[in-house]
């Protein structure tokens, strides 16, 4: 069984690789972007290009740190509801019918 710094070490290996794996994409779509609209021949054509990439940019990016504040969230009242003897059990707290 992991013990809580194994637990803790693949935690911070899952934010570091998910970050990294957002950042490098960022720069993907925005070096795409770039290369793109340095081609085209209007301007109007490089505006719609450059904006449709910092819109998949600003999704990917604010999609990640969502999911990364509910993960975190989670994972709090989970531990905090370990260290405080958790709910009520099997019991789920009630009576025994009388």
């Amino acid at each position: 069984m992991l013990d809580s710094n194994d637990n803790k070490a693949i935690q911070t290996t899952r934010a570091w690789a998910g970050l990294l794996v957002v950042l490098f994409g960022d720069i993907g779509i925005a070096l795409a972007a770039i290369l793109v609209a340095l081609h085209l021949k209007t301007g109007s054509e490089a505006v719609a290009i450059l904006t449709s990439a910092f819109t998949a940019i600003t999704a990917m990016t604010s999609a990640y740190f969502g999911i990364r504040a509910a993960a975190n969230t989670a994972q709090s009242a989970v531990s905090a509801g370990v260290q405080s003897g958790g709910g009520q059990g099997a019991q789920g707290g009630q009576g025994d019918g009388q």
